[in-house]
């Protein structure tokens, strides 16, 4: 079979939303499924952090600067490749966090020609390496309230986020195949438009928007296997001590073939009572130490997910070693569809929205 290689850019001002969009990427693109994601970090931050290099602090100019950015993004570009020729799986997703064009926004139009020039590379050439850019929409324009969640560490002034933004767009602003996500939906919203044009550009069916949450009697799983080719991933989710009464946290485990991946997440209670999650993938070493922070009244919520697509509807299936007679289903359609269930699972009830049936409360009474 021939390897299929998608590579995609996500670009946009500072407090965009790319770091919780990369996770769900994460999440959604599975090895179970036959994909790999391949993610390459943001250059400017890894040479500024790693290794000290930046503008103006230690005697740069930010044209000088640009050289040290190009260089290493061209290289880690050249290893991701290469990388996704190697691993097993025939289907492969390269996520770039901002890539060449990028570096159009800090300096002249005239200046980043002649940066690209010496590595042998045009506007046209350098735009062409990338099959798609997803270009964010900074907070900073539209969600105002929301621009600092998930990064206290945040320098940039809301007028400096909606210039950059601007830049930003207008440096990928020729490529064609550009999408674009501004904040005229809430968060969640933002991120499933996202993930929906990451879909078409894959040529995957779209996630659905119509999402209902049931208590089903417990289905024999091996029929939906067979049947329906449901498949299983397990995933552990902690809930850590509270530092801020309005904000939820919690760390989770999720097997991703024969590894695991990790996250971290922020449930932001807003001031009219709706959330804001924020998200984004950590190392082991992080997890590790998250783990020291977990709420003591509240275990471990182990369960396996099972996935599988009948017509336009997703289905998910959440499995906990505390129950062997029921689960919870999700089911994801779209808004104005019926929800058909296989005839295989009995719906007990609708649970959406039920707070005795949320993973948190789970954790603490460990039933269904």
């Amino acid at each position: 079979m021939e390897k299929k290689i998608v590579k995609i850019v996500l670009t946009g001002g500072p407090a965009a939303g790319k770091t919780t969009l990369i996770s769900r990427i994460l999440k959604e693109f599975k090895q179970d499924d036959g994909w790999r994601v391949i993610t390459i970090p943001e250059t400017a931050t890894d040479l500024i952090s790693g290794f000290g290099i930046k503008p103006f602090g230690n005697c740069l100019s930010m044209l000088e600067f640009q050289d040290y950015v190009v260089a290493d993004q061209l290289h880690k570009e050249k290893l991701a490749l290469q990388a996704a020729e190697a691993v097993p799986e025939p289907n492969v997703l390269v996520v770039y966090d901002r890539a060449l064009l990028d570096d159009k926004a800090y300096i002249t139009d005239e200046e980043f020609e002649q940066v690209i020039r010496r590595f042998g590379l045009t506007t046209q050439t350098a735009m062409a390496k990338y099959d798609a850019v997803i270009h964010l929409v900074t907070c900073a324009k539209g969600a105002e309230f929301a621009y600092n969640l998930g990064n206290n560490a945040r320098t940039e002034s809301l007028d400096h986020a909606v210039e950059m933004d601007d830049r930003t767009l207008r440096a990928w602003s020729t490529h064609p195949n550009l999408k674009i996500v501004d904040n005229a939906v809430d968060f969640e919203q933002k991120i499933q438009r996202a993930m929906r044009e990451i879909f078409r550009i894959v040529g995957r069916p779209e996630p659905m928007d119509k999402k209902h949450k049931y208590l089903i009697a417990m289905p024999d799983m091996n029929q939906l296997v067979v049947k329906y080719g449901a498949v299983p991933f397990e995933m552990t989710q902690d809930y850590l001590v509270m530092t801020n009464p309005n904000i939820e946290r919690r760390v989770r485990k999720q097997k991703n073939g024969s590894d695991y991946l990790y996250f971290y997440t922020e449930k932001h209670r807003m001031e009219d009572g709706t959330m804001w999650d924020t998200e984004r993938p950590i190392s082991y070493k992080e997890y590790k130490k998250y783990l020291m922070e977990v709420e003591q009244d509240l275990q471990p919520v182990h369960k396996v997910k099972y996935r599988f697509s009948l017509g336009r509807q997703r289905f998910e299936l959440d499995l906990y070693p505390f129950s062997r007679d029921r689960a919870i289903m999700f089911v994801y359609a779209a808004d104005d569809s019926e929800i058909v269930p296989p005839q295989e699972i009995e719906i007990l009830r609708e649970v959406t929205g039920v707070p005795e049936y949320k993973n948190k409360t789970l954790a603490r009474r460990q039933s269904l």
